[in-house]
């Protein structure tokens, strides 16, 4: 059977439309939220104004629970997004690219607020057979009460989920949601052979993408982009800021409009990663800032001026302006190819980039971060 629902992109799989209606997600919001709507992020209030947080909770918005890891209360709206009920389009999404079966063992990482955890414990079966792992005490705290008022009981960790859960078994299915820039090899040194991960991933540059990696009977994981995703980041692979400026940076002109780089589709994204390692940022001027994340003391910020030339300030000994804009012009070189051709593979020695088939490989081999 297949179906659809107000606020996805794609026809979901009749199991997973069926664990929709099974487990309804105004169980696992919170009385007070952050919507994140096209007109901008919206207090909802179910005590104020509930007609407005039921639109909100079964309409297709994310809803932020909480801000800057809970040191901003969630009526001040704005903040720094540290934990949210991902939006229902993204999870339907991210579940099809995993379709998870009755019995397969599961490792969640991200708990958030626990309605992913019970969509999978109605998905396979039997909440036994799901962990699920939460870096933060609180939100962890949280989502227990709501999975234990729900009835639903899976196993609940309080800790960084890059580590993965050992102690557990070979799972068949990990689900994460929370961004990585480097997939941590414990998700597949803990799966069986088959097994699929499914995770949202950032290479750093815009825009972010699903990931679906199946693991191989070597103990390696092989796979590709099947599509995008937004999430908070891994709080254990944030982003690095840059170190401050110490004013012994050098600034020049540039005849690349750092607009390019900026805005660069998704494969130029996952080239300019693969090839420079490096991360790129906007601030509120929408300037473009490139750091090393091996080193915050060399990085670069970028800038349009309609009435100037574009320029470009650099701090440290490496040129990452070169880099990375060699990096674009060789995805151009490739024939600008598009996200769904690339791939990656993950080994105990770290994540290698492919285009169109694992032996073509792009760049170096990246280590993945220890957990």
């Amino acid at each position: 059977m297949i179906a659809a629902i107000s606020g996805t992109r794609a026809p979901i799989r009749g199991t997973i439309a069926n664990a929709l209606h099974a487990v309804p997600r105004h169980l696992y919001v919170p009385s007070l939220g952050v919507a994140l709507t096209h007109a901008g992020p919206k207090l909802i209030d179910r005590r104020r104004d509930p007609e407005a947080w039921w639109a909100a909770v079964y309409g297709p918005s994310a809803i932020v629970t909480q801000l800057d890891k809970g040191a901003t209360d969630i009526r001040d709206v704005e903040g720094r997004y540290t934990s949210s009920n991902s939006a229902p389009g993204t999870v339907v999404d991210l579940l099809t690219l995993l379709d998870p079966d009755p019995g397969h063992r599961i490792l969640e990482v991200g708990t958030g607020t626990g309605w992913t955890a019970a969509l999978l414990s109605h998905l396979v079966g039997d909440a036994a057979r799901v962990t699920s792992m939460e870096v933060d005490p609180a939100v962890g705290e949280q989502a227990a009460k709501a999975l234990a008022a729900a009835g639903v009981h899976p196993h609940l960790i309080v800790g960084d989920g890059a580590a993965g859960w050992p102690a557990g078994t070979r799972y068949d299915r990990v689900h994460v949601t929370c961004a990585v820039h480097t997939v941590p090899y414990a998700w597949i040194e803990q799966c069986r052979p088959g097994a699929v991960i499914v995770t949202p991933y950032s290479p750093g540059f815009d825009t972010d993408h699903s990931l679906r990696l199946v693991v191989m009977p070597d103990g390696s994981a092989v796979g590709r982009f099947p599509g995008y995703a937004s999430y908070m980041m891994m709080r254990s692979q944030g982003a690095t800021p840059g170190a401050p400026d110490d004013g012994s940076g050098r600034r020049f002109t540039t005849a690349v409009d750092p607009r390019t780089i900026t805005y660069a589709p998704a494969g130029a994204g996952l080239v300019m990663s693969a090839l420079t390692g490096l991360r790129m940022r906007l601030d509120d001027e929408k300037r473009l800032f490139l750091v090393d994340p091996g080193d915050p003391g060399r990085w670069g910020a970028a800038g349009y001026e309609p009435d100037g030339e574009p320029w470009v300030y650099e701090l440290g000994d490496r040129h990452l302006w070169e880099e990375v804009t060699n990096a674009y012009f060789a995805w151009v070189s490739r024939g600008e190819p598009g996200l769904d051709r690339f791939g990656m593979t993950v080994t105990s020695d770290g994540q290698q980039l492919w285009l169109d088939a694992p032996e073509a490989t792009i760049g170096p081999r990246r280590r993945s971060a220890a957990a």
